[in-house]
């Protein structure tokens, strides 16, 4: 099973690749930060401003695991199978465990209701994130800790502090429940552990490093987050991603105290001020999904449920799952039944033209990218966004763009246009300017 949905993440998430559907926002980071582990350097992202030290936007260090085979296969490719890979192997613990307590039938829900569960394609649809790291290490976290093997659950959760600032938390809350399965000392340690963690790389690691002297992203959750609290029950973007989040298991997770280790994740996005957190959108509730699913396999293996009651959970949970990939709700993308659908495999005319003005873009020069077709040159050239970074800031060798898409960030559309056709001020000619696409080069090239 952890085969085969590898395979499919890896699949699915390639071909978007291939069809000019990933983003520099934030495949694009991420390449850059894998490149410069690669290269023996601090992770720095052009894309995020001239020289910005990565790790004082997120401290996610675990990334520099990639380098090794950054080295062999350069690409974004390579972050892109490791991340189908990650979110893979993440089954095993959860389906060996459902397995051993409840038989083949509830191993299958489990494990197909998990690999295939909204949360988990959101996250391969939209690009590589750091997170990937986090899914197999709390699956196998809490599939220990539901086994009682309380020491390795500690043990596979203490990596999530190097994965990203806010996991100490997470830790923490594993840290409490081994305290109140019997290790007490240990867990409390781990608690505590957890916490400082997450206090230090955002009060004063993340700071440190970052050109702001803050953790901007600390910032969306101030003081206000408390006068937030009431909207957790008056906000239906917010209500509707806390249901959709135990839907999957049929509403059985509820009934485990393991499903508490989500509270950190789910505090920080929905009391959040940044909107984005609150819904089902990109790759936010990837982290999530083991959770839920090893609760319900704590559900399972505890009896805490009658067995009619069991039944109907896992039903709800397979329907629901199934209801996400054939008809998903708005906000959710059905992006893994992509490999079944036969236009999926056809390469558009736009894309063909595409590779072709790319290709004109020779290695080892600056380029400034639309967001769309940065991830495309940040392997083998240093790329800036354009409509982020100033061309007479970046001084880019190349301007590129895709003006067909009005919703792209920073600006799409005939206000891309008009911002890549601004170069002409600074000397720049024109090289194609072609269905869509703007490619124009700086004085002597």
């Amino acid at each position: 099973m952890a085969l085969g949905l590898s395979a499919l993440y890896a699949a699915v998430s390639l071909r978007r690749h291939a069809l000019l559907r990933t983003t520099g926002f934030d495949l694009g980071i991420f390449e850059q930060e894998v490149r410069s582990y690669a290269s023996g350097h601090w992770p720095t992202s052009t894309l995020k401003g001239p020289g910005f030290p990565l790790l004082g936007d997120h401290f996610s260090p675990v990334t520099a695991v990639l380098a090794p085979a950054y080295r062999l296969f350069p690409g974004p490719g390579t972050l892109l199978v490791a991340q189908a890979l990650l979110l893979g192997i993440a089954v095993v613990p959860l389906v060996r465990w459902a397995h051993r307590v409840a038989g083949t039938g509830a191993a299958l829900v489990v494990g197909l209701g998990f690999g295939l569960s909204w949360g988990i394609a959101q996250a391969v649809v939209f690009d590589f994130h750091e997170v990937a790291f986090a899914v197999p290490l709390l699956a196998f976290s809490l599939s220990a800790l539901g086994a009682g093997r309380l020491r390795g659950a500690i043990a596979w959760a203490a990596p999530l502090v190097l994965v990203k600032e806010d996991l100490g938390l997470t830790l923490a809350v594993i840290g409490l429940l081994v305290a109140w399965r019997g290790e007490r000392r240990l867990g409390l340690v781990a608690a505590l552990g957890g916490a400082a963690a997450t206090l230090i790389e955002m009060a004063v690691v993340i700071p440190a490093i970052s050109p702001a002297g803050t953790d901007t992203y600390a910032g969306r959750l101030g003081l206000e987050a408390v006068w937030r609290l009431p909207t957790l029950l008056t906000n239906g973007t917010k209500l509707a991603t806390l249901v959709m989040v135990l839907l999957p298991t049929g509403l059985l997770a509820a009934r485990s105290s393991l499903v508490w280790v989500a509270a950190p994740t789910l505090a920080w996005r929905l009391l959040s001020d940044y909107p984005p957190y609150w819904g089902t959108a990109y790759h936010y509730s990837a982290v999530l999904m083991p959770v839920v699913f090893a609760a319900l396999v704590d559900v399972l293996a505890r009896g805490a449920a009658t067995r009619a009651a069991r039944r109907w959970g896992l039903a709800l949970g397979a329907t629901a799952t199934v209801v996400c990939l054939l008809a998903p709700p708005p906000g959710l993308s059905s992006g893994l039944l992509d490999v079944a659908r036969p236009g999926f495999w056809s390469t558009p005319e736009h894309v063909v033209l595409g590779r072709e003005i790319l290709d004109r873009i020779p290695a080892g020069v600056t380029v400034a990218a639309s967001n769309s077709l940065v991830p495309q040159l940040t392997a083998r050239d240093d790329v800036s966004l354009l409509g982020a970074t100033p061309l007479t800031v970046s001084h880019a060798d190349y301007v590129v763009a895709d003006t067909t898409t009005a919703q792209q960030f920073p600006v799409g559309g005939a206000e891309l246009r008009r911002l890549a056709l601004d170069a002409l001020h600074l000397g720049y000619r024109v090289l194609v300017d072609q269905d869509g696409y703007l490619l124009l080069a700086a004085p002597g090239r």
